[in-house]
């Protein structure tokens, strides 16, 4: 099946641009086929093959711009992916981390985690979902060491469960699988999320390097208090972990027992992050450190949270609870928030606090979170330490 891009259009993805819009094409069938599509120029030239499939971004993938799209073209991307990642392979202190990020890893639609000797699946739409058990074949044939396997349907399909299953033995839960020598207990098939964030590798092992240690640290939208579990294991005096969830408490006193760490000594508070702000400022806490990673978009009874309209005003709160001299770790993976903006928008909310500032360090995805030099977007975290003197 051939289907022809607009003349626009042409140029980006003769570039290796994989993301197509519905406006990138000439017609947008009616239906998604499951079969793979090669895309053609206004002169009906072959450009990629690749598939529609509806999802969150965009309408489907530019996969394979040599042509023919067969069980052995999958099984080079698994090998691929799985040369790229041997420094983890062989890590014995990291034993979760990315085995195949989506376009990054040439496949835009899929991505497969690894959390010590099982996998987990996250399929983006329902065309890549139906091709699931040629591409489960080819990926066992990369990595036979996986002992089984969950999956999470993050599109909308009313008859599937958001997790469930998909081959091999089943995972213990707990599972605990280590990262930077610091333990986390994961749960495979408890909803989409697993209980830690894996991208977030890099920072906090820096924060397990004593960047923290001996300071007071409070960890905003803390979700299960891995941020809070690597400060306090770098050293900090004491933790204070604040998130709306209820369920944020037991499952960050767990971390926190999973590394020996004696529960009393730190600070699991559930509520709002804009009323946490109010509070401490009337209660006159003020901390060393502040890490400020929310979700790009969120909605409470109260408000809504978008990073694009609010982050500027939690940097702001941030600033009247922080010590003279004090640490911002800022973070967000908001995709459609370049790097630049987003330092522009903290930048701007500290000129308004009229504060002396400094921008010392930047972290985006580590080595195994793998991304495509044509897709921009693809690169989504960015993590700045911030220094700043009142």
């Amino acid at each position: 099946m051939n289907i022809m891009v607009t003349k626009k259009s042409e140029k980006k993805f003769k570039g290796r641009y994989p993301l197509i819009q519905k406006e990138d094409l000439l017609d947008v069938p009616k239906s998604f086929s499951a079969e793979w599509i090669d895309f053609v120029d206004s002169k009906g030239q072959f450009i990629a093959t690749g598939y529609l499939g509806e999802q969150n971004k965009g309408i489907g993938w530019l996969v394979n711009w040599q042509g023919c799209m067969d069980s052995s073209f999958l099984e080079s991307l698994f090998v691929k992916a799985k040369n790229h990642r041997v420094a983890y392979e062989n890590n014995e202190s990291t034993t979760a981390y990315r085995l195949f990020n989506g376009e990054g890893d040439g496949l835009g639609g899929l991505i497969i985690d690894r959390y010590d000797d099982f996998a987990v699946f996250s399929w983006y739409n329902e065309t890549l979902y139906q091709k699931k058990e040629e591409i489960i074949q080819a990926f066992r044939k990369s990595w036979p060491e996986i002992k089984g396997a969950y999956e999470k349907i993050r599109f909308s399909f009313h008859s599937l469960p958001e997790s469930q299953k998909l081959f091999g033995s089943d995972a213990p839960e707990p599972l605990l699988v280590y990262e930077n020598g610091v333990t986390y207990a994961t749960y495979l098939n408890d909803g989409l999320m697993t209980g830690i964030f894996l991208d977030q590798k890099e920072v906090r092992g820096r924060l397990i390097e004593g960047i923290v240690a001996g300071k007071t640290v409070l960890n905003m939208f803390s979700y299960t208090g891995a941020f809070s579990v690597a400060s306090a294991m770098g050293g900090s005096a004491t933790t204070t972990s604040v998130d709306l969830a209820k369920r944020s408490l037991p499952k960050t006193k767990e971390q926190f027992e999973m590394n020996h760490l004696a529960v009393e000594n730190q600070k699991i508070v559930v509520m709002d992050v804009f009323d946490y702000f109010k509070y401490a400022a009337r209660k006159q806490l003020y901390y060393d450190v502040i890490i400020l990673d929310p979700p790009s978009f969120a909605r409470n009874k109260k408000k809504v949270f978008s990073v694009a309209k609010h982050y500027g005003d939690l940097v702001k709160d941030s600033v009247d609870i922080l010590k003279k001299e004090g640490l911002l770790v800022a973070s967000t993976n908001a995709a459609n928030i370049s790097l630049e903006k987003y330092k522009k928008m903290i930048v701007q909310s500290l000129e308004e606090k009229r504060v002396r500032y400094q921008f010392k360090e930047t972290y985006q995805l580590p080595s195994d979170f793998k991304t495509n030099k044509h897709f921009e977007e693809g690169n989504y975290l960015k993590v700045f330490f911030i220094e700043i003197e009142k």
